[in-house]
């Protein structure tokens, strides 16, 4: 589409008007794109054309209808984080991911929906109420990048960006059949940021396809002056993924990571699958799993204290503006000492280097994303994995989670599906830092099937 663009092939405005008539046949239903703004996304599209007619429309994303995620400030567009506190609310300024997106010339056409505050992995508010899955809208869409992943499967949006904690790009990729990549630490840098060392949520791409996926963490992605834990590689440097051979490929296989995880038997089916499919490429595919034992304290523990920072005064405040799972999460950071956050921290460091050792005998770990297929879209999150209960609307969440206080980077990539046809993705890891390495991979992958 942006090739398109520049050779002058299509209009922006035109584009945007095939995606706005998509928009308007599936989103009525299906609830991803929120706070639409046509008139001002027509505006956008028509300046881009006069740009393109100047000769100076040369940005990478140039004429690409984008809705950003309700989450990320974007100046002078509502922005309600799906919280009701926040349903007038109209930043000033952008964000530094959205700032680089309209930098690259995307034309803005509205937000794409989220759970309130972008906690939990079931994307549904009190503002917007619920995104629902585009494959089968009796099931969720999973979250928090629900709305985004949702409107790329449906064709509202070319290309979207997204966040991740402990899921929130790759549960949805999975559950909505696309692509999203948890990068490494620091690859898509935050600003304004109110604590630079706190490292566990991050920015990141989804896409249809990894080629896709690539051209936006290109744009999003490289160093700023403000932000001193940013890493230092180019962003357009990973636009063009390198090539990768399956062949001799050493692939650690592990659908549950030795016993950490319940994992919904065909959810396990895949992931099987896909280590088939690789050691029938020529991949070495062995089964083994890091030594994650500490992860899930480690995140439970960071994310409650982040929360705890973050929202306790709102909470006090308005107690009864929060829904009950996030403010218990939130209470439950009072509770915490410093040496609780200093063993948060001090984990965080020893699995950091346990990964480093476990991938000095592996390239890439393939695991599930998601530990579950879509679940009913009337349920707040899964009740049970085969029978055995879920305590908390975190407990189906590990398989990314625990990924996430490793800082590696972590990318799904459509693999299968359910015998009743609900989309699975399985969960691609690579060492810290390899994240141009892990997109050829992944489309190596993508390329079987």
């Amino acid at each position: 589409m942006a090739a398109a663009v520049r050779r002058r092939e299509i209009s922006a405005r035109e584009l945007l008007d095939l995606h706005l008539a998509r928009i308007a046949e599936r989103n009525p239903q299906l609830n991803a794109i929120v706070s639409l703004d046509e008139e001002r996304a027509r505006s956008g599209a028509a300046a881009a054309d006069e740009e393109t007619a100047l000769g100076r429309g040369t940005g990478p994303l140039h004429g690409l209808p984008f809705a950003f995620k309700d989450t990320h400030d974007v100046a002078g567009w509502r922005t309600t984080y799906g919280s009701p506190l926040f349903a007038d609310h109209v930043p000033q300024a952008d964000e530094l991911v959205v700032e680089r997106v309209r930098g690259a010339g995307a034309v803005t056409i509205g937000k794409t929906n989220v759970p309130e505050f972008a906690a939990g992995s079931h994307t549904f508010n009190a503002v917007f109420g619920t995104t629902l899955n585009p494959v089968d809208p009796t099931r969720s869409a999973g979250g928090s990048s629900g709305g985004a992943a949702c409107a790329l499967r449906a064709g509202m949006v070319p290309l979207a960006d997204g966040s991740d904690m402990g899921g929130s790009l790759r549960n949805p990729a999975s559950f909505c059949g696309v692509v999203g990549l948890r990068p490494s630490l620091g690859r898509v840098p935050a600003w304004p940021n109110d604590n630079f060392w706190e490292t566990t949520s991050t920015s990141g791409p989804l896409a249809r396809n990894v080629d896709d996926l690539a051209l936006l963490l290109s744009v999003i992605a490289g160093p700023d002056e403000r932000v001193p834990t940013a890493l230092g590689d180019p962003g357009p440097d990973l636009a063009r993924p390198p090539e990768v051979a399956l062949e001799g490929l050493r692939v650690a296989l592990s659908p549950d990571l030795g016993g950490l995880l319940e994992v919904d038997t065909e959810v396990r089916r895949v992931v099987e699958e896909a280590g088939a499919s690789l050691a029938a490429a020529g991949a070495r595919v062995e089964p083994a799993h890091p030594d994650l034992a500490e992860a899930d304290d480690t995140f439970r523990t960071l994310r409650a204290w982040w929360f705890q920072s973050a929202f306790a005064e709102l909470l006090a405040a308005h107690p009864e503006s929060f829904k009950h799972s996030l403010a218990d999460n939130i209470r439950a950071g009072a509770s915490l000492t410093g040496a609780d956050v200093a063993r948060g921290y001090a984990q965080r460091s020893m699995l950091s280097d346990r990964m480093r050792v476990f991938f000095g005998s592996y390239d890439v770990l393939v695991m599930p994303t998601s530990q579950v297929p879509p679940f009913p879209v009337d349920q707040e999150y899964p009740l049970e994995i085969n029978g055995r209960p879920m305590a908390t609307y975190l407990d189906w969440m590990r398989s990314a989670y625990l990924i996430t206080v490793t800082g590696c980077p972590a990318i799904s990539v459509p693999a299968g599906q359910t015998h009743d046809g609900l989309p699975i993705g399985v969960q691609l890891v690579a060492p810290f830092g390899r994240d141009a390495r892990l997109l050829g991979i992944a489309r190596a992958f993508e390329r079987l099937g």
